[in-house]
């Protein structure tokens, strides 16, 4: 199984493509750069061109079998089925998500309790957790976050299979979002390395590949969401 580009290689910002299929308002293409939303990750943007001709691609979604549908703005021209082009990514909130999304990963390292919910922004991310009680130090909470960013982890993937997850379900933090499955084996996110690692979830979204790129971050609000959950923001920018 050959890996969609963003996936490969997260940091890609401009790649050749052919245009396999037309969709619900979209193509298909054949080296998709473009990661679709999911996760609580939001679908990438950016644009497509072509000889005589450009679309901007306003939304990346799962299409049908799973294939990556890059949604254009309505009343726009579509590249033909068979188009050669190239894909130019919306680089600056690629890399927003891609930050925020490891930020929230540490985040879970930092409160160890089951997550119920989570939403990712170019500056911003949250994560909902299963906490009955709002948290006593929240300037404590923000420090030990940004100790585990500056100490500028390695970020890296491995791979399991569904079995392997089935017999080891404590991998899987999240409560609302299942990690993606029906291609035999799942994607591990792993922080840290050896006695130094922190963290090892299950993820199909996109990160950075040192944490040190995060940079500084605060603790915005603390929120209640029902009886048992409280909602934890966090920001780019300290």
């Amino acid at each position: 199984m050959t890996d969609p580009l963003y996936r490969s290689d997260p940091y890609l910002r401009e790649a050749a493509a052919l245009v396999t299929a037309h969709a619900d308002g979209g193509v298909v293409l054949s080296a998709p750069l473009f990661y679709p939303r999911g996760g609580g990750q939001p679908g990438d943007c950016g644009r497509l061109v072509w000889e005589g001709g450009e679309m901007v691609v306003a939304d990346t979604v799962k299409g049908e079998a799973g294939a990556e549908l890059l949604l254009a703005p309505e009343g726009a021209v579509l590249p033909p089925v068979g188009t050669e082009l190239i894909q130019q990514l919306d680089w600056d909130r690629r890399y927003g998500h891609m930050r925020v999304h490891t930020a929230l990963h540490l985040l879970s390292v930092v409160i160890p309790l089951p997550v119920s919910g989570g939403a990712i922004a170019a500056g911003k991310g949250r994560l909902d957790f299963d906490m009955p009680e709002a948290p006593e130090d929240k300037e404590a909470l923000e420090a030990a976050l940004n100790d585990l960013i500056a100490r500028d982890l390695p970020v890296t993937e491995d791979w399991i299979t569904e079995a392997e997850l089935d017999a080891d379900p404590g991998l899987v933090k999240t409560m609302s979002v299942a990690p993606p499955r029906g291609a035999g084996h799942v994607r591990l996110v792993r922080i840290g390395a050896g006695a130094a690692q922190v963290d090892l979830q299950p993820c199909g979204g996109t990160h950075v590949v040192r944490t040190g790129e995060i940079g500084p971050v605060r603790i915005g609000k603390i929120e209640k969401k029902g009886r048992r959950n409280r909602r934890v923001t966090v920001l780019l920018g300290a």
